[in-house]
């Protein structure tokens, strides 16, 4: 079919449109409405011969700048009387002599359909090839709903009971998007016939450009840029970068947005499925391969250090890339690095964002009110993030429990999503034990005193304002330095370089020292990590637009 060329594609293009007047030559997204139409048509793989019909020169013109052939209209086709059927028959009349040959196949291709893809123009087009029986395939969308019509002046249901929408008769509306015609049965008055197949669009294909909103909507779909997620979570490493994602990816509303987890992240891809987020995992040996084959715009990475391998090979994928704490050399490769967790550097990095400024705090805590200091502490809270490794939580218990039981102070204890080790807590009979809670902020508000790690939490816990003992997990951790005196934590560093008395002794100096659990929560709160969500949601919104 290809080699023989006998496809005829006409773009019925007037000039006097009403609605949107001279609208198939006003620019959508940077470009007249009539180049959609063209480019489309001339990318197809049965390489047809496309023409624009029109009676407007300067339409006609400008199609051929585009890449189309053009064939002048009789003023007396341009009208608003007449229909397209006339039109489209009188072009194909023409074109067979103009080109001398006959064409098999003709397809009306509008330009009020800009979104429509060359892959569903040529799908169309084969399911008319391969069924010598139909006379045409016309392009539709699913419009099933409740409706209703008018007769004697009164409203009726075209319905016999009221069913939810998945439960109704089908019903398909033409967009107006394509109408692909066996040759044979085409005539003035008919480029239908009597068998017909309908190839629905979606995903914007379906829009027909008639209104200033059909047009906005355009807009739209032209500019949106799919956006992919790249993001570790299982037991090891925790959640905490399939929240931070998610919470990202709830802030964006005009972009099409996709996750992709690694094979180890079975966790976090449940969890992201969980949302109804569209989500992949890993499938192939290399997750290149996977990032290539879902083909993105912009490549957000939040899965802690990268390599430069890994970042070279998606720099060939896509140009613009995203790192959230990334100390890896492959950073390098990436146009914006975002790194909360660690200290500022130098200006002159152009484009490396560090430090609490740019922390994304979740909903809870954007919400949440902040701890009232009480001169007698009366709640203790554990929390070591989502995996505890080294059961710093049962550590904490054995050197507090008896002195707060005796105190009539509570304890709880979160534990995360990957924590093992519940089992061993259970000769604390007196604790309150809750495990991968959803609103932890309310825990961190009511209590006293917090025991946590060096990680996300201490942004979190920064939020609430609650005074903090830090014990860190790894040598990372001591290089998250915002969990200091001066911000308002009592960091004792790496925990097993720390005595069970030390950590007691602080912990009692603490509980009675009513002025410097003040002093910490007010530095603390000074820092108002609230509106670092606002700000890093500004520099990524401002890159996928640039």
């Amino acid at each position: 079919m290809s080699n023989n060329n006998n496809i005829l594609i006409i773009i019925p293009a007037r000039g006097g449109s009403k609605g949107i007047p001279r609208k198939n030559l006003r620019y959508l997204n940077g470009k007249p409405l009539i180049y959609y139409s063209v480019k489309t048509a001339l990318n197809s793989v049965y390489n047809p011969t496309v023409v624009v019909s029109s009676e407007d020169r300067e339409i006609l013109d400008l199609a051929k700048k585009i890449g189309a052939d053009t064939i002048k209209r009789n003023p007396k086709l341009a009208t608003d009387e007449i229909t397209l059927d006339s039109v489209i028959y009188d072009t194909y009349i023409k074109a067979e002599k103009i080109y001398n040959k006959k064409f098999s196949v003709i397809i009306t291709l509008q330009p009020t359909s800009p979104l429509l893809k060359t892959e569903s123009l040529d799908n169309a087009v084969r399911m008319l090839i391969k069924n010598p029986e139909l006379d045409s395939v016309i392009s539709a969308k699913d419009d099933t709903h409740l409706s209703w019509k008018k007769e004697n002046g009164k409203f009726i249901p075209n319905y016999k009971e009221r069913l939810n929408r998945q439960f109704l008769k089908p019903i398909y509306k033409e967009t107006g998007g394509f109408f692909i015609t066996n040759s044979e049965i085409i005539t003035k008055t008919d480029r239908i016939g009597q068998n017909v197949e309908l190839y629905l669009l979606k995903n914007g294909e379906d829009i027909d450009i008639d209104t200033y909103e059909d047009w906005s909507l355009c807009e739209y779909y032209l500019r949106r840029k799919k956006i992919l997620f790249v993001t570790s979570g299982y037991k090891e490493i925790g959640l905490g970068h399939i929240y931070r994602t998610v919470i990202i990816a709830n802030d964006i509303l005009n972009h099409e947005l996709i996750f992709l987890t690694d094979k180890k992240s079975k966790a976090g891809f449940e969890k992201i499925k969980s949302l109804n987020y569209n989500v992949h995992i890993q499938k192939s040996e290399k997750i290149t391969d996977d990032i290539a084959m879902l083909k993105p715009n912009i490549i957000i990475n939040d899965i802690l250090d990268t390599d430069i391998e890994y970042m070279q090979k998606l720099k060939s994928i896509c140009s613009k890339i995203i790192n959230f704490e990334d100390c890896g050399k492959g950073s390098e490769y990436a146009d914006i690095v975002i790194n909360a967790l660690y200290p500022e550097k130098k200006k002159t990095e152009k484009n490396y964002y560090s430090g609490h400024k740019y922390f994304i705090a979740r909903d809870e805590f954007i919400l949440s009110e902040t701890t009232k200091i009480k001169e007698n502490a009366e709640t203790i809270l554990i929390s070591f993030g989502g995996t505890d490794p080294n059961n710093y939580t049962l550590r904490i218990l054995n050197i507090i429990y008896d002195f707060c039981i005796s105190n009539n102070i509570k304890i709880d204890v979160i534990a995360g999503l990957g924590y093992t080790n519940c089992s061993t807590l259970k000769k604390f009979n007196q604790i309150n034990l809750k495990k991968n809670v959803s609103n932890i902020s309310t825990y961190m508000a009511k209590a006293d005193i917090i025991f946590s790690s060096a990680g996300r939490t201490v942004y979190e816990i920064a939020t609430i304002g609650t005074p903090s003992i830090i014990l860190c997990q790894n040598k990372r951790e001591t290089t998250h330095l915002f969990a200091n005196k001066e911000n308002g934590f009592i960091n004792l560093g790496e925990a097993y370089k720390i005595s069970d008395n030390e950590i007691f002794k602080t912990f009692k100096d603490l509980i009675n020292n009513f002025t410097e659990r003040k002093t910490l929560s007010s530095r603390m709160l000074k820092k108002d990590l609230k509106k670092g969500r606002k700000r890093t949601l500004k520099i990524i919104s401002n890159f996928i637009t640039d």
